[in-house]
């Protein structure tokens, strides 16, 4: 089982894995969902099938914190907080070095391509486009890269991924958002790595945090 950062009787948090797809996806890779599912079976005794809802989803090739709801009314619980901006989420991105400024917010319209899998930056008046806002400080600087801390204020899709990369600063190892090359295991230098929300039930703010893989940063 992936690494459990948090669980009780409504909500199972882990630490995903990169390169672990969260839902079930046309590669047929076993998913987090599946794993994650098998494993309260398991450790309940569950005869049946076992609900487990998907509260939040990060790419594929990222790793991090993912949130599931063990009941239908949590799930219910924790899609509002979503909806409402209720649940603050972190990350650590390590991006190609450029000269940019210490800390901003930015502002943009995305519109996905579905058929493509990526989203792009559009004009305001585009059909379908969504605001994107994020904030980032640069809080370590390397020879090549910058690591940045990212609060992501909407979740728009590949929000992070394509805003940095219009800042001219890919993610390391996301080819598909313009880094100069992959990485070996198809990962890429994304970590969702602190969420903080009020408990469904109990009302306790949980501030959950995990770390990123060994290979986030890459040794000197």
């Amino acid at each position: 089982m992936e690494n459990i950062i948090f669980e009780d009787n409504h909500l199972l948090i882990v630490g995903k894995k990169p390169t672990i797809p969260v839902q079930s996806d046309i590669s047929g890779d076993k998913c987090l969902l599946e794993i994650s599912k098998d494993y309260l079976k398991k450790k309940y005794d569950k005869k049946g099938n076992v609900f487990l809802g998907l509260v939040n989803r990060i790419d594929r090739p990222t790793s991090g914190l993912v949130i599931m709801a063990k009941t239908s009314k949590c799930l219910t619980r924790m899609n509002e907080k979503i909806r409402l901006r209720k649940i603050k989420k972190k990350y650590w991105a390590l991006v190609e070095k450029k000269n940019i400024k210490n800390e901003a917010v930015l502002k943009d319209y995305l519109k996905k391509n579905s058929k493509k899998n990526k989203s792009f930056v559009v004009d305001k008046i585009s059909k379908n486009a969504k605001e994107a806002i994020l904030e980032y400080k640069i809080v370590k600087t390397l020879k090549n890269y910058l690591l940045l801390d990212v609060l992501l204020v909407t979740g728009r899709h590949h929000q992070i991924r394509v805003q940095l990369s219009r800042l001219g600063t890919p993610i390391r190892g996301d080819i598909k958002y313009g880094a100069k090359r992959p990485l070996n295991d198809k990962s890429i230098s994304l970590h969702s790595k602190e969420i903080e929300f009020e408990h469904p039930v109990n009302k306790e703010i949980l501030v959950l945090k995990c770390y990123p893989p060994d290979e986030f940063i890459p040794k000197i």
